[in-house]
């Protein structure tokens, strides 16, 4: 007979062993590109215009600053909406059928595939707005893709504050607003980081959204205004492994792959150290 013990360590193994499988999976894929990847780059790689026509004499300079001014462009949009939605939700409106469903329809919509969004980029800001394909319109398609994430994520960091908080400051005398901005914003902002980088670093890693409202494989300057036309490294990357000529166009592939990784990780690094410093300073 199976005893509770030996139930509790066949499960533990079990967790334990799907961890270990998941992180050696990641593992396998980052060292592949890295491997596969890294003999391309060099400064001229990351730093020239990108050669249409001889892919060895150019970079990837273009695509590289598009990324970011994507990522910059669905940080200013999303990120301000997204945590304002949370605020009014979890701390203004009150528990009823109506809130509840909209909070359903929100954790619904994190489950919509990026093509759906790209679709409706393309008829809503594109067309209808007449936006045309550009940077801008990437940016509001990617910001409303990444919004259901933003709400549920600063959402949950909200709850996750004690309710005393709100108490102690309420006997005090202070307003709804006050005790938000000064007794839980503070303390629900580190985790309201994390889910605003997992939403940023989605839509710099989206490709299908992006070629519907604006991306281009080659253009011979950097973009000058949020209505022009963009290069980014998954879509650059998207046509170098699938229908360039080029027989070095696999290994320019990986080391775009490689950048566009080495990216997404700073990027989520210097907000975990920027949160590790918020954290350090709570004093509950």
């Amino acid at each position: 007979m199976v005893t509770e013990n030996k139930k509790q360590a066949i499960y533990f193994l079990f967790f334990k062993s799907a961890a270990f499988l998941s992180v050696l999976i990641l593992l396998f894929v980052l060292l592949y590109i890295f491997e596969e990847g890294v003999g391309a780059i060099n400064i001229n790689f990351l730093t020239n215009m990108w050669s249409h026509r001889d892919i060895t004499q150019g970079g990837i300079l273009q695509a590289i600053v598009g990324t970011l001014f994507l990522a910059a462009g669905v940080s200013i949009i999303s990120i301000p909406v997204g945590v304002c939605t949370a605020i009014h939700l979890n701390e203004y409106a009150k528990d009823n059928q109506f809130n509840r469903i909209i909070k359903l329809a929100i954790r619904n919509l994190a489950g919509v595939p990026s093509v759906i969004y790209g679709i409706f980029g393309l008829a809503f800001f594109a067309i209808f707005l007449k936006l045309g394909g550009s940077l801008i319109s990437a940016s509001l398609t990617l910001g409303c893709m990444t919004l259901p994430w933003i709400i549920t994520a600063s959402e949950e960091a909200l709850k996750a504050v004690p309710f005393s908080f709100r108490e102690g400051s309420y006997a005090l005398g202070a307003t709804k607003w006050q005790t938000i901005k000064r007794n839980v914003l503070p303390h629900s902002f580190s985790g309201m980081l994390t889910g605003s980088i997992l939403g940023i670093s989605r839509a710099m890693g989206e490709t299908a959204p992006i070629i519907m409202v604006g991306a281009t494989f080659f253009i011979s300057g950097l973009p000058s205004s949020p209505f022009d036309k963009f290069m980014a490294l998954p879509y650059h990357l998207f046509i170098l492994a699938t229908q360039h000529s080029s027989p070095y166009a696999r290994q320019y592939a990986l080391s775009t792959a490689l950048v566009l990784v080495v990216l997404i990780f700073a990027l989520n690094f210097g907000v975990f150290l920027w949160r590790y410093k918020l954290r350090k300073k709570k004093k509950w």
